[in-house]
């Protein structure tokens, strides 16, 4: 487990996934060709409960202002500060141990349990998971 710091809010822009988990590979699927230049940008999964349901949604870096209006989408914010991470890589061939490594970051008394889980998709091969810090010492 290692941690990253994020210097600046990231804006993203993207759909809810409505059939958790079903619909993931769907949602981020129409997300890819909706938006021009493919994994020319960061892709992000953001999970948090509601009311005792899963919320996810399939997003994208907001790399122009008016994108998420454009393309229709709701905008969210990944916010910046420091957070616990464990790679995946070839993550397309091993999507099902993405909520056990959830498990594990969520469980370090270290992570911010208030706050959204966050996968970064950084390209076609590496992904984090991500679970922002509490704002206790270390």
């Amino acid at each position: 487990m290692k941690t990253v710091s994020l210097p600046n809010d990231i804006k993203v822009f993207g759909m809810q996934v409505k059939t958790f988990p079903l619909g993931i590979s769907e949602a981020f699927d129409k997300l890819v060709k909706m938006i021009p230049g493919g994994f020319n940008r960061s892709f992000y999964g953001i999970s948090y409960m509601e009311e005792g349901k899963m919320i996810y949604y399939a997003a994208a870096e907001e790399l122009d202002p008016g994108e998420a209006e454009k393309y229709s989408c709701k905008r969210l914010t990944i916010e910046k500060g420091e957070y616990l991470t464990e790679a995946l890589n070839n993550w397309r061939s091993k999507t099902d141990q993405i909520k056990d490594i959830f498990s594990q970051l969520v469980n370090d008394e270290r992570a911010d349990k208030t706050k959204p889980g966050v996968e970064w998709y950084k390209d076609e091969n590496e992904m984090l998971c991500m679970i922002k810090k509490n704002g206790q010492a270390e």
